[in-house]
């Protein structure tokens, strides 16, 4: 882990956000469940690799309070599309109204349900392979299942981004044997022994695993 003073220089030299993406991390860093909320750099990290990859749509699994689809969709062209899943409806509210206010509403599209039957009822309609990328941060238990998905969804050339594949550490922490543990560890195996992917796990926050549809 990076410590507090070193992470205060990188933001003051890297981070850029707009001021709507500002308040909402603000926001949120208030809220006791706000470890569920990406990491700024990871955000800017992505849009960046969005940028890089020409991503024009996409799936995001795991919206919460909308600062990581604010960073993608500002990173997408006017007619780029953000398929936004999550199972609350309560908290993207807040997500809602910031997308407004980032003038990004019209980019994304929120979708409540079980992520699982909203990407099996995208395979269902002929979306395979129509998207450029999926966001993976949700429930670990799904990792693996969301990112066959993803492999069926996404075309070759795109990317397949996961967030918490550090897992704090307990990945390596052989008393830990809780079931999120084990499926960040039965995930980052799965992707490692992947001849479909290219891929690396970068320690950046909580840990970022960017793969490549071969």
């Amino acid at each position: 882990m990076m410590d507090t003073e070193l992470l205060s220089y990188l933001r003051n030299v890297s981070l850029r956000e707009t001021a709507v993406m500002t308040a909402n991390r603000h926001e949120t860093a208030q809220s006791a469940d706000a470890n569920l909320q990406i990491n700024p750099e990871q955000g800017q990290l992505i849009a960046l690799l969005l940028r890089l990859a020409g991503a024009r749509r996409g799936i995001e699994i795991g919206v919460y309070a909308g600062y990581s689809s604010l960073s993608i969709a500002h990173s997408l062209p006017d007619n780029g599309h953000l398929l936004a899943c999550d199972n609350d409806p309560d908290i993207t509210e807040r997500a809602r109204r910031d997308w407004a206010r980032a003038g990004v509403a019209d980019i994304v599209e929120l979708r409540i349900g079980p992520a699982l039957e909203t990407l099996d009822a995208e395979i269902a309609a002929g979306m395979a392979g129509a998207y450029d990328f999926m966001f993976i941060d949700a429930d670990k238990a799904d990792y693996i299942d969301y990112y066959e998905r993803a492999l069926a969804l996404v075309d070759a050339g795109g990317l397949i981004i996961a967030d918490n594949t550090l897992w704090h550490g307990r990945v390596i922490d052989a008393a830990d044997d809780s079931t999120d543990t084990q499926a960040i560890r039965a995930f980052n195996r799965h992707l490692h022994a992947d001849d479909r992917i290219d891929m690396s796990l970068v320690p950046i926050g909580d840990g970022l695993t960017v793969a490549r549809k071969r």
